[in-house]
């Protein structure tokens, strides 16, 4: 089969022959049917001969390399033959790759083992790193649900999004959010987490409008609202849950989200001098949330 490039907007998922880079596919694909968008297939394999180069050798990696990538193609067709496919070996390293694969799409989809590493060649760090990285929402899926729900329950759940900050601040993760429950027609639980300040952590400004507003949790109820309420108008057929708890964002989010098809996470897009970070709730989400995850980045 021919490599073929994306031409335009898609959903960009990579695989590597593992079984949940095939479930991450299969997610894709099933996203790109509910978006009405192509899906772009990638896999990254670059020549590195660990002795003596044999042409033979460089030939049968090239072949199993894009053995690997028709095997996902036929599958994903076979599977969502509704769908537009496209499909690229990149000669690349694995984070490159899909760096600039997620740059080119609306979002990119991992594959993920669950409590633990990335597999295949998102092994180790190289799937935190894209997720940290990328200048687009990236997708973690797991080959099935920890709980054993099927893929058709999952669609069928609830999407669940973690808010923070100011509507502005949020308002790429809600975008996000709010686009996938009506894509698949579910309601929308938007979560916000709030603790107690320590002493002096909240200027006079800030304890003044928490006064207007009752209190600290009417406050954060009020903060909730006012974010959600544009994107309510833009959405007025996904019905939409307000749940502001007490306590550590990242337990808050997971609670919430227990039976969530999906769950939306932001993450803050720091130029540090130790490089991107993922953020502790975003960190918590993909490691023990028991649905695929969303990590959209946003200023």
């Amino acid at each position: 089969m021919a490599n073929e490039a994306p031409t335009n907007s898609v959903i960009a998922v990579g695989v590597d022959g593992s079984p949940e880079s095939l479930a991450a596919a299969d997610w894709a694909a099933r996203e790109a049917e509910r978006r009405g968008l192509p899906l772009h297939l990638v896999h990254a394999w670059l020549w590195q001969p660990l002795d003596v180069p044999l042409a033979q050798d460089r030939e049968a990696e090239a072949r199993t390399a894009q053995t690997v990538l028709d095997t996902a193609v036929t599958a994903v067709r076979t599977q969502h033959p509704g769908v537009t496919v496209s499909a690229r070996v990149v000669s690349d390293t694995p984070v490159p790759a899909l760096l600039a694969a997620a740059e080119a799409a609306d979002m990119l989809v991992l594959g993920t083992r669950g409590h633990g590493a990335l597999v295949g060649f998102l092994l180790g760090s190289y799937g935190q790193q894209v997720i940290a990285a990328a200048e687009r929402p990236v997708v973690s899926v797991r080959a099935a649900a920890d709980d054993g729900r099927s893929t058709a329950e999952l669609d069928a759940a609830e999407v669940v999004v973690g808010q923070q900050g100011t509507g502005e601040e949020s308002a790429a993760v809600l975008r996000f959010a709010f686009e996938a429950a009506a894509a698949r027609g579910v309601g929308l639980r938007a979560v916000r987490a709030w603790s107690l300040p320590p002493l002096y952590a909240y200027s006079p400004g800030s304890l003044r409008l928490a006064d207007e507003a009752g209190g600290l949790e009417p406050y954060e109820r009020k903060a909730l609202a006012e974010a959600l309420a544009p994107w309510r108008e833009r959405y007025p057929d996904v019905p939409v849950t307000e749940h502001v708890e007490i306590g550590g964002g990242g337990q808050v989010l997971l609670s919430a989200a227990e039976g969530a098809g999906l769950l939306v996470v932001g993450r803050r897009v720091r130029h540090a001098p130790v490089g991107p970070r993922i953020g502790s709730v975003a960190h918590a989400a993909l490691h023990h949330a028991r649905c695929p995850v969303v990590v959209v980045p946003h200023e």
